[in-house]
């Protein structure tokens, strides 16, 4: 009769985990894993909200008295994602190094910072933009956080499983985007924190003057993430999966971990730059004419459509294969893209439905594509090396929400148009269809999946 390796906890750790053995996975390993896909997604969540606050505070500042140009803005969005992505590049590997309970306590109590800092910075008009532009770069603790949390979910699931798990757990993380536009109009509008919270200041919208609480729009998480740093310290264990950067970093010299990380800046770089810049793309180009929407009442549904399809993608995947989803995927960046390019010169606000519409079937590529992608990793590369690659492939696609943003501010100012970004985009969805039907869809493919 095969012996059940006992996962004793040593120190925060567990003896042993074979995910691949049926009878270790259904007696000890689903519970552990399942307690661990939980408490990761739940951080994970709180740490897209506090990565992509910005997004939403960004669009009242100027009625509130902040001096800010349209590149200033654009920079606050932007810089998150570049600190947040940089940081990926170092969390792809810590799980491994210091396991799973120390690296996700760590970096959950770490959203703390913007959660506490902006909140306090954008009560006053007068703070200094290097001051806004230092807690925009703390904002990027909760993009770092991405990278370590699915590598250490890849270790924990035998790979049949990995498809839905890492599905669910992105996509609900990504969730955290959608539910920080979403609560953010809502949050502001009260005093919610009594007299701990500040003061309201005006705000000169469209409609008249009224006073809001836009500290209330980074405060909200602060509960939250001191209940999930506490979770993770008494609720998660490490696995007995160690490896040195040095041994990791054999990655690189791997072709197919250039590939993929091509086709994940295709698909989660483009979510994560659309979300981080859709409210200002609202404000920018609907601005000016008569009835312009709120750009806070619809930001929230691209995150929404693509955080959601992720997971149910990963599923699909695992069924069907990762590849010919991303295929999919693909097809509607490629097509979105170039057919936005009618609708961004708007003559009233009823323009604004098609762009509206034409935008949301970008995020539903990029929420498909984010879950197929995250199937044909574990696929392609061997366990040891899969988690690494899927830490480092999130690194490169989180720059995604920094370049975005920065190419849609550069085509404004050269063009006074985003329809250059847009077509820049194009070509590179174009191309990575052809980087993926090449190596992993036609028939002959160096590695179908």
């Amino acid at each position: 009769m095969t012996s059940i390796p006992t996962p004793a906890a040593k120190a925060g750790g567990l003896a042993a985990w074979e995910p691949e053995n049926a009878e270790f996975w259904a007696a000890r390993g689903a519970r552990v894993a399942n307690r661990t896909l939980w408490i990761t997604t739940g951080s994970l969540t709180l740490s897209f909200a506090t990565w992509f606050m910005w997004s939403a505070i960004v669009v009242r500042l100027p009625e509130l008295g902040f001096p800010l140009s349209v590149g200033q803005r654009f920079w606050l969005t932007a810089l998150p994602g570049l600190v947040g992505a940089t940081l990926r590049i170092p969390y792809s590997f810590v799980v491994q190094i210091f396991g799973t309970r120390s690296v996700v306590t760590f970096a959950t109590a770490t959203l703390l910072v913007p959660s506490v800092g902006v909140g306090l910075a954008v009560q006053d008009p007068q703070t200094p933009y290097w001051v806004l532009l230092t807690l925009a770069a703390s904002a990027g603790f909760g993009g770092g956080n991405f990278a370590a949390f699915m590598s250490s979910t890849s270790f924990f699931f035998p790979k049949a499983k990995q498809g839905t798990a890492l599905g669910i757990q992105a996509g609900l993380g990504n969730f955290g985007v959608s539910l920080v536009q979403f609560l953010t109009p809502a949050v502001i509008g009260a005093s919610i924190f009594g007299a701990t919270g500040g003061e309201p200041m005006d705000w000169a919208g469209p409609n008249g003057t009224k006073s809001i609480f836009i500290q209330n729009a980074a405060f909200i998480w602060v509960l939250p993430v001191a209940f999930f740093t506490i979770a993770a310290a008494l609720g998660l264990k490490s696995i007995p999966v160690k490896a040195t950067m040095g041994e990791q970093s054999v990655i690189f010299r791997r072709k197919h971990n250039w590939l993929m990380t091509s086709l994940y800046m295709m698909t989660f770089g483009s979510f994560s730059g659309l979300s981080a810049a859709f409210a200002l793309l609202i404000r920018e180009v609907f601005g000016k004419v008569e009835g312009a929407p709120d750009p806070l009442k619809f930001a929230f549904l691209g995150a929404l459509i693509g955080s959601t399809t992720r997971p149910i993608a990963g599923w699909v995947s695992d069924k069907v294969g990762g590849a010919k989803v991303t295929i999919l995927s693909g097809l509607l960046l490629l097509g979105g893209s170039i057919a936005i390019t009618a609708f961004t010169a708007p003559h009233s606000a009823s323009d604004f439905w098609p762009f509206l519409a034409i935008m949301l079937v970008l995020f539903l590529g990029a929420g498909i594509g984010n879950g197929s992608t995250f199937r044909m990793i574990p696929v392609i590369f061997p366990p040891k090396e899969a988690g690494p690659v899927l830490g480092w492939t999130s690194a490169a696609a989180a720059y995604g929400s920094f370049i975005l943003p920065m190419l849609f501010s550069w085509s404004l100012g050269k063009y006074a148009s985003v329809n250059a970004a847009f077509i820049v985009l194009a070509v590179f969805y174009a191309a990575n269809l052809a980087i993926c039907w090449w190596f992993y869809t036609r028939r002959g493919a160096e590695v179908r999946c």
